[in-house]
C-alpha cells in the first residue's frame, strides 16, 4: 500500500451562514472549535439548512484524493455502529479506499463536523468528535502500517492519553511518517508535543503559514525558513495567495498560487493540497512539481462545495 491514513472519521455537515451567526455563537472565524457536549452541538445545528452531508475528516479527504489519482491507499478511523458510521464506511469503499477498521458498539456516536461557510467562502468548523476521538492503540493495525510506504497522520487526532498511544504505535512501526498540523487551534493546544514531532519524528510536515508561525512562535516567515533548514526535515507550507513552499534542509522550492479562481468554499483546500503533493512525492516528481500537483488539487476543491472532488 502506498499511503495509510490514520485520522478522525468524521461526517461533514455543510451549511451556509451569514457573518452574524459566527459572532452570535462566539466562534473564531476560519478556525475549528471542539464541542464536547452533544446537546450543545445539536442546538447549534437545530436552525440551520444543510447544504450537503459527506464522509469527511482531514486525512480521510487526503486519502480519497490520493485514491482518485490512482494510488493504492488505506484508512484507519473510528466510527460507531450507527447510520452515520455505516454511511462513512460505504463512502470510503466507493472511493476504492481500503477501510481498515471493524465497526462495533460504542459509548459515543460517529463524529460530526459542522462546516459553516460564510459569504466570503471562508469556513468555520464546529466538531463533535464522538467516538472518533477515542481512538486507541488497539485500533492501529500494525501489519497495515508496516506494509505502507508512508503513514499520514493529522494534528486534529492527537491528544493526551489513548490517541497519543495510537500515534506512537503507528510511528514506531512505520517506514516514513507524514503529518498535517491541521489547525492553529491544535498547534496552540499541543505546541510542545507538535514541536517534538516535527523536529524528531516526522519525515514530512504539512502546515499553513499561520500554523507554522504559531508552532515556532515567530512573526516573520524568514524564521520559518531558518527553522526548516535547521531541522533538516521536509516542511511543506501553503501560504494562501502567496502560493506554497517546501523546505528540505537548504533546498527551498516555491510556486505561486493559481489566479482568477471562482472560489466557492475553502473546505478541504489543505487536505487536497496534501493529496496532490504526496502523489508527486510517491511518484518521484521534483519538489516543484509536487507543489504544482498539490496546488492543482487544492484549486479544484475550492471551486466547489465540500472537501471531496
Amino acid at each position: 500500500m502506498k499511503v495509510l491514513g490514520i485520522g478522525n472519521a468524521i461526517v461533514d455537515v455543510i451549511c451556509k451562514v451569514d457573518e452574524n451567526f459566527i459572532s452570535d455563537n462566539n466562534l473564531s472565524k476560519g478556525n475549528m472549535k471542539l464541542i464536547f457536549d452533544e446537546k450543545e452541538f445539536q442546538n447549534l445545528m437545530s436552525n440551520l439548512k444543510i447544504e450537503k452531508t459527506i464522509s469527511g475528516g482531514s486525512v480521510a479527504n487526503s486519502i480519497v484524493g490520493l485514491s482518485q489519482q490512482g494510488n493504492e491507499v488505506g484508512f484507519i478511523g473510528k466510527v460507531a455502529m450507527d447510520s452515520l458510521g455505516e454511511k462513512y464506511e460505504i463512502g470510503l469503499k466507493k472511493e476504492k479506499v481500503n477501510y481498515i477498521y471493524k465497526r462495533k458498539q460504542e459509548a459515543l456516536p460517529t463524529g460530526t463536523c459542522l462546516i459553516l461557510v460564510t459569504p466570503d467562502s471562508e469556513r468555520t468548523m464546529c466538531t463533535f468528535l464522538g467516538t472518533a476521538g477515542k481512538i486507541n492503540e488497539n485500533d492501529i493495525n500494525t501489519d497495515a502500517v508496516k506494509k505502507s510506504e508512508i503513514i499520514f497522520l493529522e494534528g486534529y487526532l492527537w491528544d493526551e492519553g489513548e490517541p497519543k498511544k495510537a500515534f506512537e504505535k503507528a510511528i514506531n512501526n512505520s517506514k516514513k511518517v507524514a503529518m498535517s498540523l491541521s489547525d492553529k487551534f491544535c498547534v496552540d493546544r499541543h505546541k510542545p508535543h507538535f514541536l517534538d514531532l516535527v523536529k524528531n519524528k516526522l519525515d514530512i510536515t504539512f502546515a499553513n503559514e499561520e500554523e507554522i508561525l504559531s508552532l515556532i512562535d515567530a512573526k516573520d516567515f524568514n524564521d520559518v525558513v531558518d527553522f526548516g533548514k535547521q531541522t533538516k526535515k521536509l516542511l511543506v507550507i501553503t501560504r494562501g495567495s502567496k502560493g506554497a513552499i517546501s523546505i528540505n534542509g537548504n533546498e527551498i522550492n516555491e510556486i505561486e498560487a493559481k489566479k482568477d479562481l471562482n472560489i466557492v468554499d475553502l473546505t478541504g483546500a489543505g487536505d487536497l493540497f496534501a493529496s496532490g503533493y504526496l502523489h508527486g512525492f510517491l511518484n518521484n516528481f521534483s519538489q516543484k512539481d509536487c507543489l504544482k500537483k498539490g496546488t492543482e488539487m487544492s484549486s479544484k476543491i475550492i471551486q466547489q462545495i465540500g472537501a471531496r472532488i
